[in-house]
């Protein structure tokens, strides 16, 4: 007979594992500080727009295979569409040109052969160094391996990395670097084709794994912030929470899927990442026509993607230090790009912003430094019931919702190993 699995944390690592091990016929006790689950992956109801946004932007490829495993789990796939073909729009503002990479459906990377679908300025033979950074070994940053600088780098190489590691990429992890070129551009255009939740993140990811977990008994408890952990013999007998304490019993076993702070003080002599990088995103309240691009990437300029939805637009900001800015300036710049990356397909658009709402999230990822990369730990802990998720641990990614899913995945697989 096995015990009670309680997952601590009900971000998208944390219902990862509760639905995995739900599912596997487990009995789970989910424990989440906020009012809310889903973290960082969630939609609400903005009431200054009057409509509901995601906090965050979170960009999804259709090659994210846990993602997608977790969506059929959960019967969350119908709330999100994945992009016909692997095509991505840029505006240049230094230069003022716009063009749109098109990658191939299959693995050999014949569109960096046509000048029609590959970065404006850049020769077929210039793709060739990436692969120094595809052989880097552990330690090395990107900027050691990889020339960062040139219309290559620039336009392409700076961009994507920037939007999948949340730093600047010459200071980045060069093995975090090349592993996520290598699930996206080394497997082909049809694993990089954009996917979109048109109702929300919180319609695709929460809302269904939290009735998957209803169904099947798991219980979700809102409110419980975790003070610490009880100790002996080696392993967790108690959680002391916000409201009282849980005292464990034997078989029982402990999940936790918090962010890397909350873990480290709770986990004694547990080494986390300590270095964090921010991201803003602004939404404005807009109307978008139907055929505008859903993503399109900035280069030289504040922004650096901007997502089209029916009824806004949302504009992240990465890895970027906005010193002073405050937030109606911040909306006021973000808008005057939009308005010019947006010429093509939308008219009578004023110089001020529409409805906005900026949200700023001071340390959103860990940053994905070799130091960083050093820091992050394993699922399994010295203590025999205690496992550990997060995007923030060893997932061979850096922070993301695949990543947060993957390690999800693991703690519960490991969870059950250890059990029997």
């Amino acid at each position: 007979m096995t015990g009670v699995v309680h997952v601590v944390g009900a971000g998208l690592s944390g219902l990862s594992a509760a639905v995995r091990l739900a599912e596997a016929g487990r009995t789970v006790m989910v424990h989440e500080a906020a009012g809310h689950a889903g973290g960082r992956c969630r939609s609400y109801h903005d009431p200054h727009l009057g409509m509901t946004i995601d906090n965050g932007n979170h960009l999804v490829l259709s090659g994210n295979g846990a993602t997608f495993a977790f969506l059929d789990r959960i019967d969350g796939r119908n709330a999100v569409v994945v992009h016909p073909r692997a095509e991505f729009p840029f505006v240049d503002f230094a230069a003022g040109e716009r063009w749109t990479l098109r990658l191939n459906q299959g693995r050999v990377p014949w569109w960096m052969l046509d000048p029609s679908r590959r970065v404006p300025g850049t020769k077929a033979t210039d793709y060739a160094a990436i692969l120094r950074l595809l052989s880097a070994r552990p330690g090395a940053k990107v900027s050691d391996v990889l020339c960062c600088e040139g219309t290559l780098y620039e336009r392409l190489w700076r961009p994507v990395l920037l939007a999948a590691l949340n730093i600047d990429p010459r200071d980045a992890d060069a093995t975090l670097a090349a592993q996520v070129l290598r699930e996206t551009f080394g497997e082909g255009g049809h694993a990089c084709r954009p996917v979109v939740a048109g109702g929300g993140l919180s319609q695709a990811f929460v809302d269904p794994a939290l009735r998957f977990l209803e169904e099947r008994g798991a219980v979700v408890r809102h409110t419980e912030r975790l003070h610490r952990l009880a100790y002996e013999g080696g392993r967790v007998v108690g959680l002391v929470l916000g409201d009282g304490s849980v005292r464990l019993r034997p078989r029982d076993q402990v999940i936790l899927a918090l962010p890397p702070k909350a873990t480290a003080d709770a986990v004694p002599g547990l080494e986390v990442p300590t270095d964090h990088r921010g991201i803003a995103n602004v939404h404005f309240g807009v109307n978008c026509p139907a055929d505008m691009p859903r993503l399109t990437g900035v280069v030289n300029g504040l922004s650096d993607w901007i997502f089209a939805y029916p009824d806004r637009i949302s504009v992240t900001v990465g890895a970027t230090d906005l010193g002073d800015l405050s937030r109606a300036e911040l909306a006021r710049r973000i808008w005057t790009e939009v308005s010019y990356v947006t010429g093509w397909y939308m008219t009578g658009l004023s110089d001020m912003p529409p409805t906005w709402q900026v949200i700023r999230e001071k340390r959103a990822t860990f940053a994905p430094t070799p130091e960083g990369a050093r820091l992050r730990p394993r699922t399994r802990t010295e203590f025999r019931n205690l496992f550990i998720a997060g995007d923030w641990t060893d997932t061979g990614l850096p922070a993301c919702i695949e990543g947060a899913i993957r390690s999800g995945d693991k703690a519960a697989r490991t969870a059950m190993e250890v059990s029997g």
